[in-house]
């Protein structure tokens, strides 16, 4: 997906909530916020969506020398997510459909997302995942496609939405390869964050070689798009990733919630909605 139009007000919100959370005097702040106005302004015509975070939070670093401006969130999000942990992988191995209980764990956890939202409700969340009709609904293609490979490609997107993943990981039972950014961008996962989420016992961890908050594979080390581009099955976390990979040719399967306006008009439901999509 390009940056559009109706983009701008969500970039500007985006933008102030980080630059809030930097702890920088009132005055700083401001010019903080001019500054990224001006890349706003300055931005290529095409860019994907998830550049215009990168360059507003690359300003930030500079501006603050803070390199995790979310660290404390991360840390609060999987402690949290950690604790539900036990009672939702024995709704899961105590289902009637493990797997579709497992994928809407995962799509719940994906609410875990300062990008387009500033708090949530992870327990409210939760449950309403658990029963609400998929907007887009190609889990039995993802089921028929998870039996007929060897090993699945995972992109994720948040810390703390880490830990469901885990849940779906463990009910998959096949050999799964965990890609997470290469350095702290959003409240987007690292390898740190998938350790503290215990994916490091389930899955092999790598970074996709950027810091981006989507897989944008033009930034991504080559390593990572060899892999990526010989994967037999990806699953794809969130509404970052499919904004990067919603035009690319691959086996992939995107789960997220949608919380975007614009995200909703390209998958053509609306906002609020659970998707699981093949590519």
């Amino acid at each position: 997906m390009k940056f559009s139009l109706d983009c701008y007000p969500c970039a500007v919100r985006q933008t102030l909530s980080a630059i809030r959370r930097t702890g920088m005097e009132e005055s700083e702040q401001v010019n903080a916020m001019q500054r990224i106005l001006q890349c706003l302004i300055e931005m290529r015509p095409g860019a994907a969506a998830p550049e215009i975070t990168a360059q507003a939070h690359a300003l930030l670093r500079e501006m603050t020398g803070i390199e995790d401006i979310y660290q404390s969130d991360k840390e609060k999000s999987t402690q949290e997510a950690l604790a539900l942990y036990p009672k939702w992988k024995e709704v899961v191995l105590h289902s009637s459909d493990p797997l579709e209980s497992a994928v809407r764990l995962a799509i719940a956890g994906n609410i875990i997302d300062f990008g387009p939202l500033d708090s949530y409700d992870l327990e409210a969340t939760i449950q309403r995942v658990m029963t609400q009709p998929f907007a887009v609904n190609d889990l039995e293609a993802l089921r028929i496609a998870i039996d007929e490979v060897d090993e699945i490609l995972y992109l994720a997107d948040n810390a703390g939405e880490t830990v469901f993943d885990r849940i779906l990981i463990e009910s998959i039972g096949k050999p799964v390869v965990y890609a997470v950014k290469d350095a702290p961008i959003l409240n987007d996962a690292l390898i740190a964050d998938a350790h503290d989420a215990g994916l490091e016992g389930v899955a092999t961890v790598i970074s996709c070689g950027a810091r981006y908050p989507g897989t944008l594979l033009s930034y991504c080390s080559s390593e990572f798009v060899e892999r990526f581009r010989q994967a037999q099955l990806i699953i794809s976390k969130g509404m970052g990733n499919y904004e990067a990979l919603s035009a690319e040719e691959a086996a992939i399967f995107f789960l997220l919630q949608v919380k975007c306006d614009m995200v909703g008009t390209d998958l053509g439901v609306p906002k609020g909605s659970i998707v699981v999509k093949k590519a």
